[in-house]
């Protein structure tokens, strides 16, 4: 069966796979397993360490082959503001209860939650629900980094919430 064993991040590769996977953000953090692309063809992820996979990297085949990632379109909230300042605020909320969040500009996505949901309603935030690609932002400890990182968290002292 063919393996794939190295990841070519967005990129740095031309964009011609020979087949897809198409990957919810919990699927896309992963070592070995067997996996299908959309076109049919079988192979068995096998890095040497957990990684995340992101939007748009790719997977390549011991035949040298590329399998390009796709992240699956999943519900998520859509929480918006009237200003960048109003944003930047809500975001501190969201970072202070440690949620994953894809951040874009005008927009930050999160995880279904309705509890959260009410909290940033309550403080003027526009909250909806949409269905869409999940790709949070990586925190600098946080155990799903990429393989490049060159620091050890088991270094990290923690932070106080006072």
């Amino acid at each position: 069966m063919l393996r794939a064993l190295e990841i070519k991040r967005k990129g740095h590769w031309d964009g011609v796979a020979a087949d897809h996977v198409v990957l919810a953000y919990d699927d896309r953090y992963r070592r070995r397993m067997s996996m299908t692309g959309t076109g049919g063809l079988g192979f068995v992820l096998d890095l040497e360490k957990a990684t995340v996979l992101g939007d748009g990297d790719a997977l390549i085949l011991s035949d040298d082959r590329l399998i390009a990632v796709v992240a699956a379109a999943e519900p998520l909230l859509e929480v918006c503001c009237e200003d960048a300042e109003h944003l930047a605020r809500i975001a501190w909320h969201i970072g202070n209860r440690h949620l994953a969040a894809d951040i874009n500009g005008d927009r930050i996505l999160i995880r279904e939650d309705h509890v959260i949901a009410e909290m940033l309603e309550g403080l003027g935030a526009s909250v909806t629900s949409v269905t869409t690609p999940f790709n949070p932002e990586l925190g600098a400890y946080d155990h799903h980094n990429h393989d490049h990182a060159h620091h050890d968290p088991s270094d990290h002292k923690g932070h106080s919430h006072g």
